[in-house]
């Protein structure tokens, strides 16, 4: 496979160049996807049977972060405190394998009341390589899972195979999105709400959660802005439509200090703004909910529904 190549080869490419390659090819792919992205309308449609979010609100807010590395690892706790400051919480999901762990940090984030969820495995893009290499790495994610008492799981590069993807022992996998065709697998789930997944092995069904906010790194790295002028007006289309607004943010790509930004870096400042006019535009009209909640929520509203009102579905391996 293509990806099986790129992964190959992509220690041999200096990140410079990998940063600038995927600039112009993300140049060209924007202007043939307008009509799918950042907003596809076809998305909107709520699940049958669908009552609304917890106690009347508009829409569900999820703030979500993957930590790459160490340096991603380092910036958590001032992350969390930005957001702690303006009354928000969200998930640092961590890589186990990939840099050293810092039991200390997540505890922090816990004792603060943010959660801790599990990001694949060591990020080398092979999760998905065969069914029996990802079998034999969900023996070990299952062990971090429990050990660091996670709810979710999020796979690396948001590669996905959700029949797979049920035999983890997490409540709720957040490893797909509404629309993102930039993507290495760029099969979206085609929804701004969750939905549940059957289990193969007959356990109760998970829920997937799909990122409905494009991610932080295509949109300041790779697309150059340096406003959240997208972030706005995909919540706004969210909001008016009674969705769910779940944003992945990576502390690994932040600047927080002074000085020059490095070239995967974009300044801090952008998300602070974007916090700042949830709370600006839509105080007491949205639910903001830690991933885990919202996986509770939804299993209990989807409880007694048939498999076509939950819109179960699964998907071929990538």
């Amino acid at each position: 496979m293509l990806r099986e190549v790129f992964y190959r080869l992509k220690p041999l490419i200096p990140r410079t160049m990998q940063i600038a390659m995927r600039r112009r090819l993300i140049e060209w792919q924007r202007r043939q996807v307008e009509p799918i992205w950042p907003i596809d309308p076809a998305s909107a449609t709520p699940p049958a049977g669908w009552t609304g979010w917890p106690d009347g609100a508009q829409f569900a807010l999820v703030l979500t972060h993957d930590v790459e590395k160490s340096i991603g690892q380092s910036r958590s706790i001032q992350l969390a405190e930005m957001e702690r400051d303006r009354g928000f919480r969200s998930s640092f999901n961590f890589v186990p394998e990939r840099y050293p762990d810092n039991p200390s940090i997540r505890r922090q984030l816990g004792d603060m009341g943010f959660e801790v969820g599990v990001h694949g495995l060591n990020h080398d893009g092979k999760l998905y390589s065969s069914r029996e290499e990802f079998m034999r790495r969900a023996v070990r994610i299952n062990g971090y899972i429990a050990s660091w008492g996670a709810h979710g799981f999020r796979s690396p590069a948001m590669h996905h195979n959700l029949e797979w993807l049920g035999s983890l022992d997490c409540d709720y996998d957040a490893s797909t999105f509404d629309t993102d065709p930039f993507e290495p697998q760029p099969d979206g789930a085609g929804t701004i709400f969750p939905y549940m997944v059957p289990r193969a092995d007959g356990r109760p069904p998970y829920v997937e959660l799909p990122y409905t906010l494009p991610q932080d790194f295509t949109l300041f790295v790779l697309m150059g802005e340096t406003a959240p002028v997208t972030w706005k007006r995909k919540l706004d289309w969210i909001a008016a439509r009674g969705g769910m607004a779940l944003l992945n943010v990576h502390p690994d790509y932040m600047h927080f200090g002074s000085g020059r930004a490095r070239v995967e870096e974009y300044e801090a400042s952008i998300y602070a703004e974007f916090l700042d006019y949830v709370t600006a535009s839509y105080s007491g009209r949205f639910w903001h909910a830690l991933p885990h909640e919202v996986a509770a929520f939804w299993r209990a509203d989807r409880a007694g529904m048939t498999p076509e009102a939950t819109r179960a579905v699964s998907q071929t391996s990538p």
